[in-house]
């Protein structure tokens, strides 16, 4: 587990195509609208019968200003009036599914998300974080895994005081690069003083970790400027780095329209960038978690990695994957059992359902036994970088290599290419294959269809 990661060119040109990230198997693209408020409640009475804990994901869709890059749900305005009742609904919301759990289902992951979560005012996170406490069981230690994702342009000091004091203990920076020609290519201005001020606030608050995104790929990237962004982020010390490649669809995200195409590096120069980073994340102690991920040693994932406890969820890497995931706001995703469920993406539609008291959720799907093999395989790859067959097989009641034996060519193909070790028993993931993980994972995936892959950014 402990093995660097084999730069191989050859192998990256060769299996470099677009595919899923894999937070969840089946993807979301595969969701569809015969999945109701009914079948989540039906789903919540089975996990409040089974007592299974609980993550939260709240979703705060409101941005200022509007990034040129970003391709998450959000809505841009200036006008902070805009958050109030959309925080009446998420209440409402939060009122609705709290009626169909047990108190004793214990919290242990919170994540609030977005868009800008700071978006909302000390009031209305203080507000919000009540409500939440008044109808969820969130744990009062500072055990559990309470997280929000931070624009340094968005808070100060007294806002992470308010967080530290509302229970969040981890935080997840949107840095993306630190140079000034690239942040005005993408309509994103954050200076490294305001990036630090915010680390150097929850360091002093002690918060248990703290992660920074990068993006490489994005207009006006040079290798050399990357790796100066690079180093200056390792200068700050964070627990965990996500280091995300640039997905340019202008077809599918309206803003990544502004961004001229003349402008992004070529694929030579993203390569480049992505080998320093690797280079320079190696040297400074960050072992590589998974695709595009890496943590310091001592992190809670660098631990459960090792441990073989480390899991996959909706929000990304994790150790609490054995929880049910709640989803709340607009275009929250919930996975609870065999379910997902996903709320309309549309903020009046989402605003609209909960008025009339019913819950925005639309769409979804029942995973199926099938399901759950492949689910099981494909995150054993991604947090692991293996399958022990005998485990599976136990587990499903199946022969490995049958069950599979369509795409077995397919794998002793990567094989002989030096992505994997193979044999009767097991798969193991070699050096050269941890940055292809998702190419190997999506051999196991029965829903790709070539078409719609060209909606997934590339594997690096």
């Amino acid at each position: 587990m402990l093995d660097t990661i084999q730069w191989d060119t050859d192998l990256i040109r060769r299996y470099d195509l677009p595919g899923p990230r894999y937070t969840s198997y089946p993807t979301a693209m595969q969701f569809h609208p015969g999945v109701g408020p009914f079948e989540l409640f039906q789903a919540l009475r089975d996990s409040r019968k089974a007592e299974r804990s609980l993550s939260l994901y709240v979703h705060i869709p409101f941005c200022a200003n509007i990034c040129y890059y970003c391709a998450c749900n959000k809505v841009i305005t200036k006008d902070r009036s805009r958050s109030a009742p959309y925080l009446q609904r998420l209440i409402h919301e939060i009122e609705i599914i709290s009626r169909h759990v047990d108190h004793d289902q214990v919290v242990e992951q919170l994540h609030f998300g977005g868009g800008t979560p700071t978006f909302l005012d000390h009031a209305q996170l203080r507000q919000l974080m009540t409500e939440l406490r008044r109808n969820f069981n969130l744990m009062d230690n500072d055990n559990a895994d309470y997280s929000i994702e931070i624009d340094p342009r968005e808070a100060d000091w007294a806002t992470m005081g308010l967080l530290r004091e509302l229970g969040f203990n981890r935080i997840s920076l949107g840095v993306q690069d630190l140079d000034p020609e690239v942040q005005r290519a993408v309509n994103r201005l954050q200076t490294l003083e305001e990036t630090r001020a915010i680390i150097d606030a929850a360091h002093t608050l002690q918060y248990r970790s703290v992660n920074i995104d990068l993006i490489y790929g994005l207009p006006k990237q040079t290798p050399e400027s990357f790796a100066r962004t690079v180093d200056e982020v390792i200068a700050l010390q964070p627990s965990r780095l996500s280091v995300f490649n640039y997905a340019h669809l202008p077809d599918r995200f309206m803003p990544q329209r502004r961004i001229n195409s003349q402008d992004l590096p070529s694929p030579a120069a993203k390569l480049a960038m992505l080998h320093t980073t690797i280079e320079q994340l190696e040297r400074a102690g960050y072992r590589h978690i998974g695709m595009d991920h890496f943590a310091l040693p001592d992190d809670d994932l660098a631990i459960a990695q090792e441990d073989g406890r480390l899991q996959r969820n909706f929000q990304g890497y994790t150790t609490h994957g054995h929880c049910d995931l709640i989803g709340l706001g607009v275009s929250a995703i919930s996975h609870v059992g065999s379910l997902y469920s996903q709320n309309s993406s549309d903020i009046a539609q989402y605003q609209n359902s909960l008025d009339s008291g019913q819950l925005a959720t639309c769409r979804g799907l029942h995973s199926s036994p099938d399901d759950d093999v492949r689910a099981e395989v494909i995150h054993s790859l991604m947090c692991h970088y293996g399958v022990d067959f005998d485990t599976i097989e136990a587990r499903h009641d199946l022969d490995f290599r049958d069950y599979f034996a369509d795409i077995w060519p397919g794998l002793q193909q990567m094989a002989n290419d030096g992505l994997i070790d193979l044999n009767d028993r097991s798969i193991r993931v070699l050096p050269a294959g941890r940055l292809l993980v998702r190419a190997v994972g999506m051999l196991f995936d029965r829903y790709l269809n070539p078409l719609e892959n060209l909606r997934f950014s590339r594997v690096i």
